[in-house]
């Protein structure tokens, strides 16, 4: 040790103290610096500790020149109170050493927050830790304590204390004083620096000065022995300390010095047989908050594995708050207090501190405050839900928290929003457990199990934090986690080229919102000033790098991209900074440098310009707009942006010139309003060039049309006092803009007018562009107050409106070129505007019986639809009540105006000449129904106009059923009151028309009843019916097969009648079937199959002349559905008949399929005869299951075909059967191997649980409690299988056992008396209850009965008594024998598989005539599925 220490000085007998070097004296002990990380800073995502080619000295060291360090000084900030957050836990428990550092994720850093987390280790402190180590046997790191001074505590007992600048100032102790007291377990610094206490894994505490070096106290029962000292922290006063150790127990350390002697006083606050307490976290103030009223207290948190603690140690010992702290076993508790700023609801803030505890993965956060009546009280605050376990939670400063998790990641968490700000991975650092302290292995282990598993992770000692900056101690190095300053966050981003980032990032911190913010000082002025000046130096170099390190020239798509992604980063921190002559000076002047970035960043520009984002520009730079968006001919999109702009910007003469040569009709307007307030001059300007569009006789164009609608809109606007195309004129040019409209629209010729021009040109062209719209906005302008009767300018407005309306009569009535419709429109308007109640405009009578005469020419074949639409909006108007209404109905029929004159009909409440109308419009016929239920149905109609409009409906019945059969039918059924024959009657000489009103009738009769309940009306008379299905046959005959199988209602014979009639076969067949001629059915069948035949043969035949037009396809096609149809016949009565009967119906079928394929033989080509042989087999495999084999195979032998003795021919007709044989033979074959597979194991089961033996629940009477040891020779008793177990007489005289059909039934009682204190007091007796029976003189049974000895016996109390019982169980009893009545499963099964079993040669097996099989209950009844045609 000589050569690494400079001496060894024995003090006094109190302990041996370490000196460093002179330069390190007590005058470095007083400055109250704090400690300055500047050291060396470790990569963020990843670090390593070099190793050292040769060990340095300890000397080496000491003597190294070391930068001091500082720690930013906290400061207080309001603490917003967040509900509970919640998140999954995905982490699972980790084992005690350090996780695996290979494959696993590193550091995140979030792009919104950058680096937060300042990462430094203290080269000095950890070589000198490792060089005590090596050198002089020092040991590994322990424990740590941080204050002014870093404490290190190691293994062999000694102590290591370094100052602000990383020099060793003090080794205390020895490691002969190791040996003797073990390794140091914790470390504690009073608040002046002048003491530091050490507690030891053997229990033994010292005290130690740190002025001087010595040993002052060595205190050895403070705590029982035996157990390691966990925590020991000194309090607020410096006479007070408080420890804890390894059993769980807490004890208050009192210092005193009476002459000239110290002394310790112990006092127990919490013993740890109460439950063991995990941490401790004793609350400053002092070095906090100088002035607090709670500053004279002494206030202690505690945590045990299951509650925390908040107790006042002093004045006296008091319990302030418990709160119970659940979590996973192998987690221990945490603590951390911080001084907030609080901002309560109705009070100012506050400074109160806050306690922080956690478990497992919940923090929680409570404040304490001390009331105005002298108490302290504990509110809760908020609680996060993290989704990861917890070892270590400490404050950073009063905003973020610093949670590291159980595989070693730290997570910087903001308090107020709960997210996440940076993690960093610390696997490498190696942190120092303290399990061997918690498992107190120096003394024997003597601790409970759940204090050492919670203990494998504890690392209370080796992480602590201080003044904002987190001290982490490591196996081999000291380490430092501090928050960056702002500008630093913001300069580690720009080193990596993340300037988008870092301005981001700069934004928050310049809008408030950002996160961990330190060094930011000043009001928000101030704060907004120094981040925006950043801001600003950020965007210049973020341009010069842009422009400099671009895509490769000559690309210029990709150039494009990539100033398209800086442009508007540009703009908008500009506009965020409201810089615009930064953004337009500097920026664009670097921008210009380059003709691609340029370009771009002028298109960049539009969209901001059109949302209002940016309303002014340079002259300079708007000027290079316009014409680069020349250049490109996207002068249109100019327009869009020009109407945005600020006039001020703008070059007027450019933007004029521009917007005439390319037709930007808003530009122009806006530029006349806004910059020289001249609302008339484009409006001039424009109706000329729109006037020499619709005289030149040509279809206007988009772009003209487009010209047309502005100025529409214009003009109202601007009679409106409105500004175009948003805002309002200014109030003082309202008056003098609509004057001057008004006195352009009614100008009576243009400025440059010459002898051709006609009078009024602005006035007649807005008519000829769009007489209805242009009408429509003097309609609005005639609103405004000046018109109105109440305006003060009443007579001069009422003068100039009607000199418009006399205006317009002149234009469009005294002169042509006007069409029918337009100068409808113009009476419509006049008629509007004299309906009004303020009506004073004064109009010739007889100009509107003119109209009505031009109208309703009936000569006029042209424009039909036009001229009615023009007189029907007058009539609605009102501007016809003048003229005689006889007149104009009789013009309006002329004409065939018919929906004028529904208007007149309607007026005149002529309702059934309105069905009229309808009837006689194309247009409108088939919505007369509508009205005809309108009428019918309102309650506004009267009887008789009721009685009328049906009259008129059933004299032009026929009309309305040419219309809608489905409709009228309709009508007929659901609104008029006739009957169905008077209304037949009427169609009785148009049959057609008849059938298609039936048809509506029966199918609106079909959609409005359903099978579960039909309506009344679906009930029709047969005779009707019959007549449906007469006129079917007539008109469309092969709908009638499927319309009689699925319809009911008509009469069978009568029916059957009209169908052979009209010769429907099918449908004769069915009916015949239905009747019960089977045979019947099956001979008009047969006969159309064999039409069907013939046909196929003279197909064949006339192929074979040379006419090849039809196709044997087609004819074998319907003969197979021929087929198919008799088939299903056969198959639907086959099980029916006996067997002559069946054979009578199938061998003809079969017969006609086989002479008719050898008659085909020859004629058809194989393809053809190979599908018409599928058919024949088709009839064999179907007639299989009704037919016996061997009568089939007879048939075949003994037809003609085969008598010649070729196998070959008949080959496939067997192999076929045989096929189907052996298919159900296996299927058969394969039933019964199932059933008797699935009866074995059913017995199987059964014998298992007969054989299963019982366990009783316990050795004595479930009823008596007598114990079955004691019973006599002629008791026995009964074990259920539910476990309960009685006497027999115990069960006898608890009513438990009764006599059913000559056997003793025993009942548990215990379940038994269960299930009657429920429900109602109902029994309801399932398999599941648990019943033993006695039968006769057997007893119980001998699994049920046992002996005193405890051998199982036959004979027991079988006693055939009679228990009476009552009605409720005898109730219960006769439900359980309907329950269980019926064969068995197992019975069923053994019945099947027997039949097989008695007769196995048989085909189908062998069922008895007393089978089970046999009875009513047990047959399936089951019917064929309905055939399809």
């Amino acid at each position: 040790m000589a050569d690494s220490m400079s001496e060894v000085n024995s003090a006094d007998d109190d302990g041996v103290a370490l000196t460093g070097l002179a330069s390190a004296s007590a005058a470095a002990m007083n400055l109250d610096v704090d400690l300055s990380l500047d050291d060396v800073t470790i990569d963020d995502d990843e670090f390593d500790i070099p190793e050292l080619d040769s060990a340095p000295t300890l000397d080496s060291i000491l003597n190294e020149n070391d930068e001091p360090f500082d720690i930013d000084a906290q400061s207080l900030s309001l603490y917003g109170q967040t509900s509970d957050g919640s998140a999954p836990v995905s982490e699972p428990n980790t084992p005690s050493r350090s996780p695996h550092k290979y494959g696993r994720k590193k550091s995140v850093q979030y792009p919104n927050h950058g680096s937060i987390i300042r990462h430094v280790v203290l080269k000095n402190i950890s070589s000198q830790l490792m060089s005590a180590s090596d050198r002089v046997q020092a040991g590994s790191p322990s424990a740590m304590a941080i204050s002014q001074y870093i404490a290190v505590g190691t293994s062999h007992g000694l102590i290591l204390v370094f100052d602000p600048n990383q020099v060793l100032k003090w080794c205390l102790g020895s490691t002969a004083l190791g040996t003797q007291y073990g390794a140091v377990s914790t470390l504690g610094i009073n608040n002046d620096c002048s003491r530091l206490l050490a507690g030891f894994a053997r229990g033994q505490i010292t005290m130690w000065d740190l002025t001087s070096g010595k040993l002052l106290r060595t205190i050895t029962d403070a705590h029982p022995p035996g157990s390691a000292v966990l925590h020991i922290q000194f309090s607020d006063d410096p006479t007070m300390a408080i420890c804890s150790d390894s059993g769980g127990s807490v004890f208050e350390l009192s210092f005193k010095r009476v002459m000239g002697m110290r002394t310790c006083e112990s006092r127990c606050l919490f013993s740890g047989s109460r439950g063991e307490m995990a941490t401790i976290a004793p609350l400053h103030v002092h070095s906090t908050i100088k002035e607090h009223p709670m500053k004279e207290m002494a206030i202690l948190a505690m945590a045990t594995l299951s509650k925390v603690f908040i107790v006042s140690v002093r004045p006296k010992l008091t319990v302030i708050f418990t709160k119970q702290l659940k979590g996973d076993s192998s987690t221990l508790p945490l603590l951390a207090w911080q001084f907030v700023v609080i901002q309560g609801k109705d009070t100012d803030r506050v400074v109160d501190p806050v306690l922080a505890f956690a478990r497992t993965n919940m923090v929680y956060f409570y404040q304490v405050l001390y009331s105005e009546d002298g108490l302290v009280k504990v509110v809760p605050l908020q609680s996060i839900k993290l989704p990861y376990n917890l070892i270590a939670l400490h404050w950073f400063n009063p905003k973020t928290l610093v949670a590291i998790d159980t595989t070693e990641r730290l997570h910087l968490v903001d308090v107020r929003t709960e997210e996440e700000l940076e993690v960093v991975d610390l696997v490498d650092i190696e942190l120092v457990y303290g399990s061997s302290f918690f498992k107190s292995l120096a003394t024997g282990g003597n601790v409970s199990q759940a204090m050492a598993l919670a203990g494998e992770r504890a690392c209370y000692q080796s992480i602590s934090s201080y003044k904002g900056q987190l001290v982490i101690l490591g196996t081999k190095s000291l380490h430092v986690m501090t928050t960056r300053a702002w500008s630093e966050r913001l300069d580690i981003l720009e080193k990596e080229d993340k300037y988008k980032a870092a301005l981001a990032l700069a934004l928050s911190f310049y809008n408030g919102k950002a996160k961990a913010v330190v060094g930011l000082f000043g009001n928000t002025e101030d704060r907004g000033k120094t981040v925006g000046e950043k801001i600003l130096e950020l965007l210049f170099t973020y341009v010069d790098v842009s422009m400099k390190h671009g895509p490769v020239r000559g690309a210029i798509h990709l150039l494009e991209e990539h100033f398209q992604k800086v442009v508007p980063v540009c703009v908008d921190y500009c506009q965020t900074l409201d810089r615009r002559d930064i953004l337009f000076g500097p920026i664009y002047d670097r921008f210009q440098q380059d003709s691609i970035a340029k370009g771009v960043f002028l298109e960049c520009l539009e969209p901001y310009i059109l949302n209002d984002m940016l309303t002014s520009i340079t002259p300079g730079v708007m000027k290079d707009f316009v014409d680069h968006y020349k250049t490109k001919e996207m002068v249109h999109s100019v327009e869009a942006c020009i109407v945005h702009m600020d006039i001020a910007s703008l070059d007027i003469h450019q933007v004029v010139s521009l917007c005439w040569a390319h037709g930007l009709y808003d530009a122009i307007i806006y530029v006349y309003n806004k910059g020289m307030n001249d609302h008339i001059t484009p409006l001039e300007d424009l109706l000329q060039v729109l006037g020499q569009a619709v005289t030149s006789g040509k279809q206007l164009t988009d772009q003209q049309i487009k010209l047309g609608n502005k100025l529409l809109v214009y003009i109202s606007c601007c009679l409106a006092g409105r500004a175009y195309p948003l805002g309002d004129i200014p109030s003082d040019l309202i008056k003098s803009v609509k004057e001057g409209v008004w006195k352009c629209l009614t100008s009576l010729h243009t400025k440059q007018a010459n002898e051709e021009e006609h009078v009024y040109p602005y006035l007649r062209t807005l008519l000829h562009f769009d007489t209805r719209e242009f009408l429509n906005v003097l309609a609005l302008a005639f609103e405004e107050p000046e018109f109105a009767s109440q305006g003060s300018s009443y007579a001069a407005g009422l003068q100039s409106k009607q000199r418009i309306v006399d205006i317009l009569l002149q234009v469009m009535v005294e002169s042509i070129g006007f069409s029918p419709s337009q100068v409808g429109c113009l009476f419509t308007f006049l008629a509007r505007q004299m309906a009004k109640n303020d009506n004073n405009i004064v109009v010739n009578r007889l100009l509107f019986e003119q109209v009505v005469e031009f109208l309703s020419n009936p000569a006029d074949e042209t424009r039909h639809e036009e001229r009615e639409q023009a007189l029907l909006q007058l009539v609605n108007a009102g501007g016809l009540e003048q003229v005689d209404q006889q007149k104009l109905l009789r013009l309006a029929e002329g004409a065939k105006f018919y929906r004028v004159s529904e208007l007149l009909y309607e007026k005149r409440r002529q309702f059934d000449r309105i069905l009229l109308c309808y009837l006689r419009d194309p247009a409108r016929k088939h919505a007369v129904f509508t009205y005809i239920n309108n009428v019918m149905m309102e309650s506004c109609y009267t009887d008789p106009e009721k009685e009328a409009v049906q009259s008129e409906a059933l004299e032009n019945l026929q009309d309305l059923v040419a219309i809608d059969s489905k409709e009228t039918a309709q009508l007929v059924l659901k609104v008029f009151a006739n009957s169905l024959d008077e209304v037949i009657d009427k169609l009785h000489d148009r049959l057609k028309l008849q059938y298609e009103f039936l048809q509506g009738v029966f199918d609106y009769r079909d959609a409005t009843s359903t099978a579960l309940g039909p309506k009344e009306q679906s009930q029709s008379d047969p005779a009707i019916h019959e007549k449906y299905i007469d006129l079917m046959c007539q008109f469309n005959p092969s709908a009638v097969h499927h319309y009689i199988r699925n319809v009911e209602g008509y009469r069978l014979e009568e029916t059957l009648q009209i169908v052979r009639r009209r010769k429907i076969a099918d449908a004769t067949a069915y009916l015949l079937e239905m009747a019960g001629d089977i045979q019947g059915a099956f001979r008009i069948m047969l006969e159309s199959l064999s039409s069907s035949i013939r046909i196929l043969l003279d197909t064949m035949q006339s192929d074979k002349t040379g006419d090849n037009t039809k196709d044997p396809s087609v004819a074998i096609c319907g003969m197979q559905a021929g087929l198919m149809v008799i088939i299903q016949l056969c198959q639907r009565n086959s099980a029916k008949l006996d067997e002559p009967e069946r054979e009578a119906l199938w061998f003809p079928l079969l017969d006609l399929m086989m002479a008719s394929q050898r008659k085909l033989k020859s004629s058809l080509r194989e393809d053809h005869f190979e599908a018409f042989k599928d058919l024949t087999r088709h009839v064999l495999n179907s007639m299989m299951g009704y037919i016996a084999l061997p009568a089939v195979l007879q048939k075949i032998m003994q037809d003609p075909t085969y008598s010649t003795g070729k196998f070959g021919e008949i080959k496939e007709l067997i192999l076929g059967m045989l096929d189907t044989y052996n298919y159900e033979k296996t299927l058969l074959r394969t039933t019964n191997n199932l059933l008797d597979h699935d009866l074995y194991w059913s017995l199987n089961n059964l014998t298992q649980a007969v054989s299963r033996g019982l366990i009783p629940r316990k050795e004595s009477c479930f009823i008596c409690h007598r114990n079955f040891a004691k019973i006599g020779e002629d008791e026995a008793v009964v074990v259920f299988s539910c476990g309960h177990t009685y006497h027999t007489q115990c069960l006898h005289t608890s009513g438990c056992s009764s006599m059913i059909e000559g056997k003793q039934h025993w009942t548990c009682y215990q379940c038994y008396s269960t299930r009657r204190t429920g429900k109602g007091r109902l029994l309801n007796v399932r398999k599941s209850e648990h019943f033993a029976s006695v039968a006769g003189e057997k007893g119980m049974a001998e699994r049920g009965s046992v002996k005193k000895s405890g051998a199982a016996v036959a004979g027991a109390s079988g006693k055939n008594e009679s228990v009476q019982m009552d009605p409720e169980q005898l109730a219960a009893l006769e439900l359980l024998k309907k329950r269980l009545e019926g064969p068995s499963r197992l019975a069923v099964l053994c019945e099947v598989t027997r039949a097989y079993r008695d007769q196995p040669s048989s085909a189908s097996g062998y069922v008895r005539a007393d089978s089970m099989l046999l009875s009513d209950s047990f047959k399936l009844r089951l019917a064929p599925p309905p055939s399809e045609d």
